[in-house]
């Protein structure tokens, strides 16, 4: 099974207004970590006014979200299809549907320039007849029939979801289905009739993370209280355990459990006739699919089993039978990367594997055949220097599409055979921004062990390198997530078309160039995260692309963390900074929202070394009185059951305690990733777009 990196969610968020643990003696905020309580939503409520005030008075502001909305509303942008029964469905947002319509076509309709759709599913009349701001979070397809679907429903766009129970022949909720209540949970089918399923069933069912770590099976018509447990992990286990289903185009078919002990670390469980049987897979790999029988695993470690050594990174394949009988496996290499590869997506197809890799940051596809001796792969020609993403495909045929973006270039999507691979393009989207005149460069920075660390910078061909071009460059840098090249049509419409410049820089942390990369910042290694970061802005300001006094930084999440370690530890290179949904208070993290899963990247307060680590790099704990800082721009949602709001507003307090001057938004709904509706992410964009524009254009 994938990561759960998407879907980490919150126990200790499980009620408004939960109470706080007491407050440390040097940490007068912990109030503010109530969740939804009444004094700390008033507290939002006043520095949410004087924000606003602030950034929807500027001139700009308007013209920034009508141009964000119109982007992302726009009805000719590419409809990203799901293969379902031979169909192509699509979850589709735009002015007439903010919150969302599930509908579906025919391939042969699809391919055409105005596919005539049918609506499966109205989210926002959904809403409306039941008092609900439903959020789509997906559907689990019952295999191989694919009539039934369990919907993921989310109110207001937390990660804790409902599930329902959905018939694709009759577009009909199926009356007495399954019927899940909110919980963070996940869930596959076993059978028509049986589904497993992971989720909050009371007291002694979830981590601290807030994860569930018993599964059951639930029978059709069964109350919850009926469901029979067949594993249960630990309370101590930093994740928790899901069940998954995998499948192939001939046939074979397999149930299995994974049970996250660390984010990273995992065991996984398979169902056989004669009971649970153990897998004897590295800690550190994923289950990725099956084909012909072979079960694909990618490792983020090097194994060696059955004679046979794997590196680290590596996909390989495994047969099911050997993994059923409990016999020694001898996994095929597939896929072993080279020192500047990554491996980005894997698909299974009916009888192929489609493998999309990260080749020094640019996308590569490769076709992966079965054989009766080793298997072989066949390069796909592709447009290059963008990225390559695996945008739809199904076990039921070779049929796929890939997705083709780069900076400049709008996001196309191809269709290819995976049986004969020789894609062809169906769709592009126009282009949303004026590019005329701009251009893409790579270049690398040497940071302080000197390893070099590649980023890519957009700007214009005529640009002056005097240091005058306001600059915004945003970074991830950590849980091996790679960031590539993409078509960031709201950026480039509101920021590169009035000359400015965007920076993307590939520091380590992330999965760029695979788990190594990843590994060379984990826990108390991970300054040198932070000194990628500036090792870049230095080498920006050396090639006099921009300067401190024009150059902003933004980044969400762990990269909001990333956004206020930089603020503490150079002030002086950055007169802007955006921190999004962050981690800032790294000494109580583990007891915020989800934190507890995430020990493995940024190590624990109960072992004294990572603890002196982590009370040096954390954010809230190292704002300094009298310092002369940027004025930072913090968002957040209430409704972030994930990282939670707790971290940007106490951050935001304790700017506030000490003089420095801060801007703090938290909107109401949209979970950890702001997305409640198409109007709510153009209104944050408008924002954080008026904010830079303050800061660094002065006009």
């Amino acid at each position: 099974m994938k990561r759960m990196i998407a879907l980490v969610s919150a126990a200790l968020l499980t009620g408004a207004g939960a109470p706080p643990s007491a407050a440390p003696a040097d940490d007068p905020y912990v109030w503010l970590e109530d969740w939804t309580g009444p004094r700390a939503m008033q507290w939002v409520e006043a520095e949410n006014k004087a924000t606003l005030a602030t950034l929807q008075s500027d001139a700009r502001y308007q013209g920034y979200y009508r141009d964000a909305l119109a982007i992302a509303s726009a009805k000719d942008r590419i409809a990203m299809p799901m293969l379902i029964r031979g169909k192509v469905y699509n979850f589709w947002r735009d002015a007439d549907h903010p919150q969302g319509i599930w509908r579906v076509t025919s391939q042969t309709d699809y391919a055409t320039d105005a596919p005539r759709w049918t609506t499966v599913l109205d989210l926002d009349a959904l809403s409306k007849a039941e008092g609900k701001k439903w959020v789509w979070k997906g559907a689990t397809i019952l295999d191989p029939e694919e009539r039934l679907a369990l919907l993921n429903l989310s109110d207001g766009g937390e990660d804790a979801v409902s599930l329902r129970e959905f018939d694709l022949e009759t577009g009909q909720f199926v009356k007495g289905g399954f019927d899940i209540p909110k919980s963070k949970q996940n869930e596959a089918w076993l059978d028509k009739d049986t589904i497993l399923l992971a989720r909050d069933w009371g007291e002694g069912s979830m981590t601290a993370s807030g994860y569930p770590f018993v599964v059951k099976t639930l029978k059709r018509g069964e109350p919850l209280s009926a469901a029979k447990e067949i594993y249960r992990g630990e309370e101590s286990d930093q994740v928790g355990v899901y069940p998954g289903v995998i499948a192939d185009g001939q046939g074979n078919r397999a149930a299995y459990l994974y049970r996250g002990v660390t984010f990273f670390g995992n065991e996984s469980w398979l169902l056989t006739p004669q009971g649970l049987k153990k897998m004897p897979l590295p800690m550190k790999s994923s289950i990725e699919g099956m084909v012909d029988g072979q079960v694909l695993v990618r490792l983020s470690e090097a194994w060696a089993s059955g004679g046979v050594s794997a590196p680290t990174g590596a996909l390989v394949s495994v047969p099911l039978k050997a993994l059923q009988a409990g016999e020694t496996l001898k996994p095929a290499i597939l896929f072993a990367p080279g020192p500047r590869q990554s491996i980005d997506s894997v698909a299974a197809t009916k009888n192929r594997v489609i493998l999309s890799i990260n080749d020094n940051v640019r996308g590569r596809v490769l076709v992966l055949a079965p054989g009766a001796g080793d298997w072989t792969t066949t390069k796909v020609a592709l447009p290059d220097n963008a990225t390559i993403g695996i945008a739809a495909s199904t076990d039921k045929s070779d049929e796929a599409y890939l997705s083709v973006a780069g900076f400049l270039a709008p996001t196309t999507l191809w269709a290819m055979d995976a049986a004969a691979p020789a894609p062809r393009q169906v769709k592009a989207m126009p282009a949303r921004f004026d590019a005329t005149g701009l251009a893409v460069d790579q270049f690398e920075a040497t940071s302080s062990d000197g390893t070099k660390i590649p980023y890519f910078i957009v700007h214009r061909k005529d640009m002056k390198p005097d240091g005058s071009t306001p600059t915004i460059m945003t970074a991830y840098g950590g849980f091996e997530i790679p960031m590539t090249p993409s078509y960031a049509a709201i950026t480039g419409k509101l920021w590169l078309e009035r000359g400015n410049s965007f920076v993307l820089a590939n520091i380590r942390g992330g999965g760029e160039f695979g788990p190594t990369w990843h590994e060379a910042g984990l826990k108390t290694k991970r300054q040198i995260i932070y000194d990628d970061f500036a090792a870049v802005a230095k080498d920006i300001f050396a090639r006099k692309l921009s300067s401190p006094a024009k150059f902003g930084i933004y980044g969400g999440s762990n990269g909001g963390l990333l956004m206020g370690v930089e603020f503490n530890q150079h002030p002086d290179l950055w007169n802007a900074v955006v921190i999004q949904v962050p981690l800032l208070d790294m000494i109580r993290y583990e007891q915020i929202a989800a934190g507890a899963s995430w020990v493995d990247e940024y190590g624990s307060v109960s072992v004294p070394e990572e603890k002196a680590f982590l009370q040096k790099i954390s954010p809230y704990a190292n704002i300094r009185k009298g310092e002369k800082y940027p004025t930072p721009y913090i968002w957040t949602t209430t409704k972030d059951d994930r990282v939670g709001p707790q971290h940007a507003r106490k951050f935001a307090a304790r700017l506030k305690e000490y003089g420095i001057p801060y801007l703090f938004y938290e909107d109401t709904a949209g979970g950890h990733s702001g997305d409640a509706d198409i109007e709510q992410g153009a209104r944050l964009q408008a924002m954080q777009m008026v904010y830079f524009s303050q800061r660094l254009e002065g006009r």
